[in-house]
């Protein structure tokens, strides 16, 4: 059964997801108290969410201004997703030879539930299952410490990996790219399906990229030019 997500959760989801699409653009000032006011919550989660995308480079906590919408580098989350890529596949390569029968058992039931949502065209429940699927691979490695670096690299992009989900058809390559995991992991590949899995991740990157560029025009800051007759333009 998943975890009950708390308020600071819930924030942190909600705040990353609109800082990625644009919503929430670098250098605009995050307010505390017009913030719990919107969520109808106290400050503390407030605060503590605010903390959270602190420590994923999502905001800024400056002396006297407080939280500030920033975020990473094009070349930082590209180096965020290529470590991510090595850790699940070494997740998922340890998982093909240590996964008990009840969690091979588990991940393809996890598996289907995600292809009875591409037919309900969910994307946001297809996410928080998809959370399910790639958490019980680092369970099923079972190697304690690497499954504790890979979550924490994994909350760390997670905004950028829920953007993915937005673009036309990938839900269902998605699931394709999982079925080459699942089959490499049942069938107790190693080689196979850390392959499979440093590919998927190669693809959640690509997607996200091909999202940020549509995206682009709408969240590029725009520029205050002078003209030689020093009017703004």
């Amino acid at each position: 059964m998943a975890a009950r997500t708390t308020h600071a959760e819930r924030l942190r989801i909600q705040i990353a997801d609109e800082i990625v699409r644009g919503d929430l653009r670098p250098g605009v000032a995050l307010d505390e108290v017009s913030l719990a006011r919107r969520f109808g919550v106290s400050r503390t989660p407030v605060r503590e969410a605010l903390r959270e995308l602190s420590s994923a480079g999502l905001v800024s906590i400056q002396p006297h201004r407080g939280a500030v919408v920033t975020r990473p580098a094009a070349n930082e989350v590209e180096d965020m997703f290529a470590v991510m890529a090595e850790l699940e596949a070494l997740c998922a390569g340890h998982a093909a030879v240590a996964m008990t029968p009840t969690e091979r058992g588990d991940l393809a039931a996890v598996h289907a539930t995600l292809r009875d949502l591409i037919r309900q065209g969910d994307p946001q429940h297809y996410h928080e299952v998809n959370e399910r699927f790639h958490h019980a691979i680092y369970l099923g490695a079972h190697n304690a410490y690497l499954a504790e670096v890979t979550l924490t690299t994994r909350k760390r992009l997670a905004p950028f990996r829920r953007a993915q989900f937005r673009t036309a058809g990938r839900l269902a390559l998605s699931y394709e790219e999982h079925d080459r995991v699942v089959s490499a992991i049942q069938r107790g590949d190693r080689a196979g399906a850390a392959a499979a899995m440093r590919d998927h991740i190669g693809i959640v990157h690509f997607a996200y990229e091909h999202y940020a560029r549509e995206l682009e025009p709408l969240t590029r800051p725009r520029l205050v030019m002078r003209s030689a007759l020093g009017e703004r333009t």
